[in-house]
């Protein structure tokens, strides 16, 4: 099985996971800062093979080797999230962003970030309109690994393509919005 990131792993919900996905014999990259969750709901994980744990906070990137993310690294509680919204926020906007782009790296299949964009106002609707600023220093003009290697060594290709990958999001947050 795939290595699997559990963002908020060390939560009531990421614990759990984390449980199911050991149980079932998967390999467990758990990553929380313990904000809200507590080493106690993981600890009897800890010796096993398959679990690492790694203290690191969501709203900066991570660079890590996995097969698939679930990102539950949110604090859900309203006496967490209203002692500190801001860095409820942070953590809900700046970790998906820096998930998200960790799941574009896993993504063999080059594309430009017009096109990411064109796609996102495709599938979204409306009448949102692109502005056009200069590049970052840095920034990446190539948005296409080589994936030969973890093809012919782990006989590993991506399952879910760019636009299915964009509807499920686009659905999700549709789903939260109307709530």
């Amino acid at each position: 099985m795939q290595r699997v990131l559990v963002t908020g792993g060390a939560g009531f919900l990421g614990s759990h996971l984390c449980d199911r996905i050991i149980a079932r014999g998967g390999d467990v990259l758990c990553v929380d800062n313990f904000f809200t969750g507590t080493k106690r709901n993981i600890a009897h994980l800890l010796s096993k093979p398959w679990f690492e744990l790694m203290r690191h906070d969501v709203t900066f990137p991570l660079y890590v080797e996995v097969g698939h993310i679930f990102n539950l690294a949110c604090p859900a509680s309203p006496i967490h999230y209203q002692h500190d919204p801001v860095r409820t926020t942070k953590t809900s906007v700046h970790g998906t962003i820096n998930k998200l782009g960790l799941a574009r790296r896993g993504n063999p299949v080059e594309f430009t970030m017009l096109e990411l964009a064109e796609k996102v106002i495709g599938i979204v609707g409306g009448s949102s309109r692109l502005s056009f600023k200069p590049l970052p220093q840095d920034d990446p003009r190539q948005r296409q690994p080589d994936i030969a290697l973890a093809t012919k060594a782990l006989d590993w290709a991506p399952k879910i393509s760019l636009d299915d990958g964009l509807k499920e999001t686009v659905a999700y947050f549709r789903q939260v919005l109307a709530q």
